[in-house]
């Protein structure tokens, strides 16, 4: 048994951390410029549409530059799926990744927006840690992390409602596009809105936050999802907040759900919004 398990070095889960959140934060994804060359292409309105280009244009000047594509680099989070037949060396996981995290956002010059107490004593901790870190226990001997640094703008704008079962798949679709609707344009609009449905109020949260990783293009495995996604997209849509709030049919990128078991009792439901950029990238060791 003792030989099937393989061993990677601490150092090299850090490595590993640093270079994704450089990245993340400097250059979008295949996935979101796919989705704003679209929206450039059908956007009706001529206002939207320069918009839609400018932030292009930032995007663009961003990666050749090695620049963050927005002031604001997030708070890091990651979620790391662990093999059950990996073994850490050096270290534990948890300071792996806060070193990681430490490099990229003290070497890579980013912005640190950590602060060490919430309430009393707001004093930065001067190098964006400690991360979010959620770690779930996976078959294999690989490590794969997903680094989302999520900035605040959007995430002020989170909202979660405890449900009844009598509730109906409308007052769902409602409450969501209510969400958004009171959001305006504080998230950087076109947004990406991640939904959680279902588990209990803390799981539903951490299942929104999991859906803003998924690619912008996929699609929900399950039919019923992937055609509730769609509607609560057209939905937000219709709206006309437009990008960054200036009107338009482009309010949002993708809405993405992800869905747990609940109790007999319960319906939770948590909307988790992000900017335009939807910031992730992930890899596997």
């Amino acid at each position: 048994m003792a030989d099937s398990i393989r061993r990677i070095g601490a150092n090299e889960v850090s490595d590993a951390v640093r270079d994704l959140f450089l990245r993340a934060n400097c250059v979008i994804g295949e996935d979101v410029k796919e989705k704003l060359e679209n929206a450039i292409a059908e956007e009706k309105n001529p206002l939207a549409r320069g918009v839609l280009t400018a932030i292009r244009e930032n995007d663009s000047i961003a990666a050749e530059k090695d620049l963050p594509i927005c002031q604001d680099t997030g708070m890091a989070v990651v979620f790391a799926e662990v093999g059950s037949l990996l073994h850490i060396e050096g270290d534990t996981l948890e300071n792996a990744v806060n070193r990681g995290v430490s490099a990229a956002y003290l070497h890579g010059k980013l912005r640190c927006s950590v602060v060490r107490d919430p309430l009393f004593h707001r004093e930065n901790t001067g190098d964006n840690t400690p991360a979010i870190l959620h770690i779930r226990s996976v078959p294999g001997d690989r490590l794969k992390l997903i680094a989302a640094p999520k900035g605040f703008g959007s995430e002020n704008m989170s909202a979660l409602r405890m449900f009844t079962p009598s509730a109906k798949i409308e007052d769902v679709i409602g409450f969501i596009v209510d969400s958004v609707k009171k959001a305006g344009s504080n998230p950087c609009p076109p947004v990406t809105v991640g939904v959680g449905i279902g588990s209990d109020f803390e799981g539903c949260a951490l299942l929104a936050k999991y859906a803003l990783t998924r690619p912008l293009t996929d699609r929900n495995p399950d039919p019923e999802y992937a055609a509730l996604e769609e509607t609560v997209l057209s939905r937000i849509n219709a709206l006309g907040i437009g990008p960054q709030g200036f009107g338009g049919d482009t309010s949002a990128f993708a809405v993405k759900i992800e869905v747990a078991p609940t109790h007999i009792a319960g319906l939770p439901v948590a909307v988790n919004i992000n900017c335009h950029v939807a910031r992730h990238a992930q890899i596997v060791l």
